[in-house]
């Protein structure tokens, strides 16, 4: 958390409120959250006097690219665990968590607030490559929301591999941006238990898969995401998907669909909800 519906909800309303105002400055409270240039003063430096020309989101990262009368770079942000950016006017009460403070004009400015400190800020030099710096980029999956979204292209990622689905579905290199409460609501929405192994998929399988992983996360956004805990859009106000959620979170209530109480299971250190009425699909067992 968060996951992608949420880091696009964030990635929307930066959009609408952070482009094209400079930068004018900034302050790092903790220094451990930049994670590169080592320097804070050479961070700030780097940004100072840049504006944002717009915000991408690659799974769950955030990428500001930067333009200056002299050159361009890119801001780029993990939220992690517990990472909030809120616009706000300089004049708001500090919350105890903020990390990094940029300051725009009209006495705006953009906040990290990060109560676990996991997050982590980058700032890329013009001419460089964003993933030699953020190295994490480099490894990510395809974009469920990307052209390149295809069957086919689930299918050959969970194919042939002999681990549990709902643990693949986490796996960066499979999609980029799913999480837990995503990959529990797209296994319930397309009927296949959290713990059947991606060998015994089929192919039809793997199509409704895809299918429910889209529109989850479709619908998702339209909520502004889920709040269980920290998640907060730029303005500061809780995403509402965790109301309508099928499973997740939702262990001993009834199903909204059938009425039979949701499980929860450990798979891989992560909980994963279920309903064992509606969730039926186990692939077909491979005779090796």
């Amino acid at each position: 958390m968060p996951e992608l519906p949420e880091v696009e909800t964030v990635r929307r309303g930066l959009n609408q409120l952070t482009l094209n105002q400079e930068i004018t400055g900034g302050d790092v409270l903790l220094d451990r959250t930049i994670a590169y240039p080592f320097s804070v003063g050479e961070f700030i430096d780097g940004i100072k006097k840049s504006a944002i020309a717009t915000w991408h989101r690659r799974g769950k990262y955030l990428l500001a690219e930067l333009s200056s009368p002299s050159s361009t770079g890119w801001l780029g942000v993990h939220l992690r665990m517990t990472g909030q950016l809120l616009w706000l006017h300089r004049d708001e009460p500090l919350h105890k968590h903020t990390r990094v403070r940029l300051f725009f004009g009209n006495q705006q400015e953009l906040r990290f607030v990060d109560q676990r400190t996991f997050g982590k800020i980058w700032w890329v030099p013009p001419g460089v490559a964003v993933e030699s710096i953020m190295t994490g980029l480099a490894k990510l999956a395809v974009d469920p929301f990307s052209p390149e979204f295809t069957v086919e292209y689930l299918a050959s990622k969970l194919q042939n591999r002999r681990r549990p689905i709902k643990t693949a579905l986490l796996d960066q290199s499979v999609v980029a941006g799913l999480g837990n409460i995503y990959a529990d609501e797209a296994l319930f929405k397309s009927g296949i238990l959290p713990e059947t192994l991606c060998i015994d998929l089929q192919l039809k399988q793997i199509e409704l898969l895809r299918t429910a992983i889209i529109q989850v996360l479709e619908t998702s956004i339209e909520a502004g995401g889920t709040t269980f805990s920290n998640f907060l859009n730029v303005k500061g106000t809780n995403g509402n998907y965790g109301g309508v959620a099928w499973v997740y979170n939702r262990a001993g209530e009834p199903c909204r669909v059938c009425g039979t109480g949701i499980q929860r299971v450990r798979l891989g250190g992560r909980s994963s909800h279920f309903c064992s009425q509606c969730q039926t699909l186990r692939g077909v067992r491979r005779r090796d």
